[in-house]
C-alpha cells in the first residue's frame, strides 16, 4: 500500500507549531491533541519534529528549566520524510532503521500529511487479514 492511500483514508491533519514556542506549551499541545509528534514549521516549511522522546530528553538533560526554553533548542531537526509515492514497506525499513516514529509526508515540498509507525502498523495488519481471508476463500472454493 501506498502513503498517498494511507492518507487518503486516515487524513492529511497535521499538527504543526512554531521553533519559538517553549517546551511547556508544546507539551500542553502533545497532550490536548492526543499526540506522540508534532510538526515545527516556519512559515510553510518543516524544520524539525518534535516528538514525547525529545520531551523526555530535555527533562532527564535540564529539569524544569528545559521546559522554559524554546522548542528548536530539542526538536529533531534533521527530519527524515516520505513521499506519497513510497510503499509501506519501504517507510517501515526507515522508522526502523532510524529509529523513528512519525514521518512528515512531503508532496511537490508541500507538507501533506504524517505517517505514524501505527498507521504503518494497522496497514500491515489489514493486509495479513486481507490476504488471509483470500486463501480462505480460494480454499472453500477449491
Amino acid at each position: 500500500m501506498l502513503v498517498a492511500e494511507i492518507l487518503k483514508d486516515k487524513g492529511s491533519v497535521v499538527f504543526t507549531i512554531p521553533p519559538g514556542l517553549s517546551l511547556a506549551e508544546a507539551c500542553v499541545e502533545l497532550e490536548r491533541l492526543r499526540v506522540g509528534a508534532l510538526m515545527v514549521c516556519h512559515d510553510e516549511q518543516v524544520v524539525g519534529v518534535l516528538s514525547e522522546r525529545d520531551v523526555v530528553r530535555a527533562i532527564a538533560r535540564h529539569g524544569q528549566a528545559g521546559l522554559a526554553r524554546p522548542v528548536s533548542d530539542f526538536m529533531t531537526a534533521d527530519v527524515i520524510f516520505a513521499a506519497p509515492t513510497e510503499t509501506m514497506s519501504i517507510l517501515m525499513e526507515r522508522m526502523t532503521d532510524r529509529r523513528i516514529r512519525h514521518l512528515p509526508v512531503l508532496n511537490d515540498g508541500r507538507l501533506t500529511g504524517v505517517i505514524s509507525i501505527g498507521d504503518v502498523v494497522k496497514c500491515q495488519i489489514a493486509e495479513a487479514r486481507h490476504e488471509a481471508d483470500s486463501l480462505r476463500t480460494y480454499i472453500a472454493a477449491g
